[in-house]
């Protein structure tokens, strides 16, 4: 990939359908106050990782990413666990945006008898989109790096048109001529009572959506996938971890904030919002009533981009955490075969495989376990970034044993450090074991969502205790053990193929 792949794929790489239409479940549960609270803190914590990932990313960009550090720096085990558990999240979060996108064209094809998609129709759109996310990935990480690019072109348009759009209408430019200002935050109130009443649901209601913001950012740290197959590496990873701060406050800070004023949260057409396409994003709901009747259509078009290119960047990182558990031996030596051009041909065919749990959506049974497998996935976000920011604390701990100065790097140092990363680890915690909270509220037990908040706990601890007896029950190593050396590139990966020769590219260099 080159550097406007990278930078791309930084900036709005994971802009998509948690912005544009769980937002609006967002202000519902948490109100315009809550939310906008809610999305900061998840910006912060994302923010932490992020400096804590590019670091290492920088130190040594190699394949595998986040799940090769964790292995190095960490334990093995803990490196086994995380990798297994983020493929098999990977894969089964595959489907069901396949399926989001399906539905999103039924946007634009629904039969008036049945006042639903025609089943032969859902069929084909299932087909066609999964043969081209499929294509897309067979053809290398160049074709792949190039559709991400016009992806996240689209993204970023649509979200700016909406931002500007929604502050027009707010402010009264809507063809009803209506000033909404701060209204809504005043009448219902800033923050939303949920699931219960009073000022405990208020807070309960900002808990909840600490898990909507983090969806919305997910897969963020997919960036350390792509590091190991970039032109100039270290270069462009630091430009893009430095873009992340301008993408978590003008895309979601921005975002959440002018939704926020649009829509109160007790909207009756945010309520019966079933979510599934354009009709389930509060821009919507507040466009049409100010008059402005063409864009659900607009905004449509953009949401299935981003379903798209969640599948696309799905598959895409999921066969490349295979391909390294492979390459470290946890995972079965074949998935380590690749191309002439690099290409990790068996472990991209295997992740493909997951494809084909599309279908399910066409029997009632199966979608049902098709959801209940993609809820089990929803709290990893929070293991991973964890797991991600214990690594880093444990590689600062090697380079000081080691006598590596990380002042001294002229590609990424965050002098903060490691507040960042302390803080990002203290909030995935707290997240990780209070999300479940709502079966524990008197009347509102729930096995089945217990289950789903709570299980990705002991599969972590199973894989990793499983993993840690099968190989000889290795102690975590000392930090003046840490392999700090071994098969990191050097300065010879950091050559810009394609320097910039003119005043204009040389600007766009520096700020890009």
């Amino acid at each position: 990939m080159q550097q406007r792949h990278l930078q791309m794929i930084a900036l709005a790489g994971t802009l998509g359908t948690g912005l544009f239409l769980g937002s609006g479940k967002a202000i519902q549960h948490a109100g315009p106050a809550g939310s906008l609270i809610a999305y900061c803190l998840i910006g912060s914590v994302v923010w932490g990782m992020i400096q804590s990932l590019a670091e290492m990313m920088c130190y040594a960009p190699i394949s595998g990413g986040y799940i090769h550090y964790a292995e190095r720096w960490l334990h093995p085990s803990a490196g086994f666990a995380l990798g297994w558990m983020q493929w098999y999240s990977g894969v089964i979060t595959l489907p069901t945006e396949i399926v989001s996108a399906s539905i999103i064209i039924g946007f634009w094809d629904i039969d008036p008898v049945i006042n639903d998609i025609p089943r032969s129709h859902l069929i084909a759109y299932i087909t066609v989109l999964a043969v081209v996310c499929c294509l897309i990935n067979f053809f290398g990480v160049r074709w792949f790096g190039e559709a991400e690019f016009v992806f996240a072109i689209i993204k970023i348009l649509l979200i700016l048109g909406l931002i500007l759009a929604g502050l027009v209408v707010d402010l009264g430019g809507g063809p009803n001529h209506d000033r909404i200002g701060f209204r809504y935050w005043k009448n219902p109130g800033a923050f939303a009572p949920y699931p219960v009443g009073g000022s405990v649901g208020k807070f309960t209601g900002w808990f909840t959506t600490l898990l909507q913001a983090a969806f919305s950012f997910g897969g963020v740290e997919s960036l350390a996938m792509a590091c190991a197959e970039v032109q100039n590496p270290r270069h462009n990873v630091r430009k893009a971890a430095r873009l992340l701060f301008y993408r978590i406050l003008f895309f979601y800070v921005c975002g959440i904030l002018i939704v926020g004023m649009l829509v109160p949260y007790n909207d009756s057409d945010l309520l019966n919002s079933t979510g599934d396409g354009a009709a389930a994003s509060p821009f919507v709901i507040a466009f049409n009533r100010a008059g402005i009747k063409a864009l659900p259509s607009i905004i449509n078009a953009g949401v299935l981009s981003s379903a798209f290119s969640a599948a696309d960047s799905g598959l895409y990182s999921t066969s490349r955490m295979l391909y390294g558990l492979a390459l470290r031996g946890q995972a079965p030596r074949i998935f380590a075969k690749t191309l002439k051009n690099g290409l990790p041909i068996v472990a991209l065919s295997f992740s493909t495989l997951f494809v084909l749990l599309s279908y399910m959506s066409l029997s009632d049974g199966a979608q049902t376990v098709l959801n209940w497998l993609s809820n089990l996935t929803s709290i990893a976000t929070f293991i991973c970034w964890c797991t991600i920011c214990v690594t880093f604390l444990r590689f600062k701990a090697g380079c000081e044993a080691h006598g590596i100065s990380r002042k001294d790097s002229k590609y990424f140092y965050n002098r903060f450090q490691p507040l960042p990363a302390y803080w990002a680890i203290f909030w995935c915690i707290v997240v990780v074991l209070f999300n479940g909270y709502q079966v524990f509220i008197n009347g509102m037990w729930s096995t089945s969502d217990f289950f789903i908040a709570y299980i990705n706990i002991p599969i972590v601890i199973l894989l990793f205790v499983g993993h840690w007896v099968f190989t000889g029950r290795k102690r975590f190593p000392r930090a003046g053990e840490l392999d700090m050396f071994s098969n990191i590139p050097g300065p010879e990966v950091d050559v810009d193929p394609n320097p910039a020769t003119t005043k204009i590219g040389k600007f766009f260099r520096r700020v890009l």
